[in-house]
């Protein structure tokens, strides 16, 4: 998520405490440290992330991809990740569909 170095900051978990209350009734909603930025998950599974910057990001596919593509969003490194539109950000509802979304998207081993 950083480069080699990069110290975790206090934005990160900031960002995570924040996304982590908001997304509570979905069910256990937790974070931990990935990298100096942060991994969110539910049931165990991340399906989003902040990164060293504190900018969430939720997983993506060809399902939802042009939904973020639309809005602006841009696209976490080379991985399947993208920038939470502001307005989604502004709306728990919204949040909350569209990280229910992105968790069905995690692959379960």
């Amino acid at each position: 998520m950083a480069k080699k170095g990069t110290t975790f900051s206090p934005k990160v978990s900031e960002v995570a405490e924040d996304i982590v209350e908001r997304l509570a009734p979905l069910g256990p909603v937790t974070w931990k440290k990935m990298f100096g930025g942060a991994g969110i998950l539910l049931d165990g599974k991340v399906f989003a992330l902040v990164n060293h910057d504190g900018y969430a990001h939720f997983k993506v596919n060809d399902s939802n991809r042009d939904r973020y593509e639309s809005a602006g969003s841009t696209r976490f490194a080379n991985m399947p990740y993208y920038s939470i539109p502001e307005n989604v950000l502004a709306d728990d509802a919204l949040l909350r569909e569209l990280a229910e979304v992105s968790s069905r998207l995690v692959k379960t081993r």
